[in-house]
């Protein structure tokens, strides 16, 4: 199966309102691995990795956020898949 790895940054007002962790969720729940994290700027980034379709609804998904987001913009970037299991909350800013 070929993967498909996106380096995804997320604008708006995504920080302090379980942005990572929904971001965690909606990858774990599409079978995506990669990971995430806060950004100094205010924003959130991160690599997601699966089979095309699933890392094509899970950036839909980052688009609409949790419930007291509010996303104005979602950039993506290609990137080499790399060999991981799990989606992980990483430490940011």
């Amino acid at each position: 199966m070929a993967l498909t790895r996106l380096y995804f940054l997320v604008s708006g007002r995504v920080q302090g309102v379980g942005f990572r962790w929904f971001a965690r969720e909606s990858a774990q729940a599409l079978g995506v691995t990669g990971w995430v994290r806060n950004r100094q700027d205010g924003g959130v980034e991160g690599e997601a990795q699966g089979p095309a379709k699933e890392v094509e609804e899970f950036v839909t998904q980052l688009r609409q956020g949790p419930a007291f987001a509010r996303v104005d913009a979602v950039e993506t970037t290609p990137r080499t898949p790399v060999g991981e299991s799990a989606f992980e909350i990483r430490k940011g800013a």
